[in-house]
């Protein structure tokens, strides 16, 4: 059908068929809401993140670890200060604010100045601020690692840095440690009781002096970082020097890793 068009065209549009059945529908009544549904949505919005815009308490909690390497002379202490959140409540929440790094040794002292800068603001950012351990325990120092207490191989002074950041993460639970399980503790408990069994027996059997000399080492394998037999190397899984040959088999005393399955 032929329709007349008698006044000026300012626009037009095309009603799709959606648009016809939206305007045939009835109209939706809104579900009601209870107050407790309200005040809850409410609290959510009132849950307190971190951010850069979040000012410094006078006053902030925290933790100083030593580090004692044989990269430097003298001891370095890393101080940690976290600000909690939402402190009182259900959502209260402890994270790291700002770092510092203290020694009698001035000869890092521009680059340690600089990374606890770096650290700091990248603390007050907010969001996830644990890829920081990755990162730093990433770091080789090209003359080479070291191996700290209870035979832990470190491949550089700021890796070791990065390994006290992990702990106090840890420690605020920011960064959650799997656990063994109770089989695989009963494992390692049997390994180390093993290793111990064979070379008391071994240490037993050599009587003469030069015999003594030649093939006993002192073995207190306490486990937990302790201490491990001198002549253990270095498990790839753990960086512990832990792994000794049981068995003809490559086994480590702190982690329960094993080359043969």
């Amino acid at each position: 059908m032929a329709v007349k068009i008698d006044k000026k065209i300012k626009g037009y549009a095309v009603v799709t068929a959606e648009e016809k059945a939206r305007e045939a529908a009835p109209p939706v009544v809104a579900a009601p809401v209870d107050r407790a549904t309200v005040q809850a949505e409410a609290a959510k919005d009132n849950i307190i993140h971190m951010h850069e815009r979040i000012e410094r308490p006078e006053v902030l909690i925290g933790s100083t670890y030593k580090i004692k390497s044989p990269m430097v002379e003298h001891a370095m202490y890393v101080t940690i200060n976290d600000i909690v959140l939402n402190a009182g409540t259900e959502h209260e929440l402890r994270r790291p604010f700002e770092v510092f790094i203290n020694s009698k040794s001035m000869d890092h002292f521009q680059w340690i100045v600089g990374l606890t800068r770096i650290m700091s603001a990248v603390f007050r950012k907010g969001g996830d601020v644990t890829f920081l351990v990755e990162e730093m325990k990433a770091v080789f120092d090209p003359r080479g690692g070291y191996f700290k207490a209870g035979g832990v191989y470190m491949p550089s002074l700021v890796a070791e840095i990065g390994a006290v950041v992990e702990e106090h993460m840890k420690s605020i639970g920011l960064i959650h440690d799997p656990e063994m399980s109770a089989h695989q503790k009963a494992l390692i408990a049997e390994k180390r009781k093993q290793f111990e069994e064979r070379s008391k027996k071994n240490s037993d059997v050599i009587a003469a002096p030069a015999a003594a000399s030649a093939g006993t080492e002192d073995i207190a394998v306490t486990g937990d970082g302790t201490s491990f037999p001198p002549s253990a190397t270095m498990c790839h899984k753990c960086s512990t020097k832990a792994l000794v040959i049981m068995d003809g088999c490559a086994t480590c005393l702190n982690c329960g890793y094993s080359k043969c399955g």
